[in-house]
């Protein structure tokens, strides 16, 4: 897929206004993978699928897909602590996700239905329909992969070069 410099520098601003924004930033609290976060995740998810998007031979929505990958885990709450929230959250967190990405941001509805998927097949009823979705799917498991295997004590070590490595969208 062609991407002009034009789109490219829009998705990047989009990218850094987002990377940078405090109500954004509340995810760095919400413990993720492994000794990950929810903030450190999502924007390796945003890198992954939005390389992966270019490649493609077929239009993508950039954009939607963009604010898909950031918001997917914006659920802001730590099951860990209330473990309540632990039963159904693999299937309830993608809705959680939009509502609080629609309330702080008014993300579009695009993204909103490509996040609603992202949990498939554990959301069994919500299969990723369109290249979007599946992206953020693919991408999002396969960072979840990678953050599983390793281990906490390495992942503090990496810390600042995983910042380092997300400062930049391209």
């Amino acid at each position: 897929m062609n991407i002009s410099e034009e789109e490219k520098k829009e998705l990047e601003d989009i990218y850094q206004s987002l990377l940078n924004d405090d109500k954004v930033k509340r995810m760095l609290d919400i413990p993720m993978h492994r000794g990950s976060n929810c903030y450190i995740h999502s924007f390796m998810v945003a890198k992954i699928a939005m390389r992966k998007a270019i490649k493609k031979k077929k239009p993508v929505d950039l954009k939607s897909l963009l604010y898909a990958c950031i918001f997917h885990d914006y659920y802001l709450y730590d099951w860990r602590k209330d473990r309540s929230l632990l039963k159904g959250h693999g299937k309830n967190h993608p809705s959680i996700a939009v509502k609080n990405a629609k309330e702080d941001f008014n993300i579009p509805d695009s993204s909103a239905e490509i996040i609603k998927s992202h949990m498939w097949p554990i959301n069994f009823k919500q299969f990723p329909k369109g290249r979007e979705a599946k992206l953020l799917s693919f991408a999002d498991k396969k960072v979840a992969i990678r953050e599983a295997f390793v281990s906490k004590k390495r992942k503090e070590k990496n810390k600042n070069k995983l910042l380092k490595y997300i400062s930049i969208l391209f």
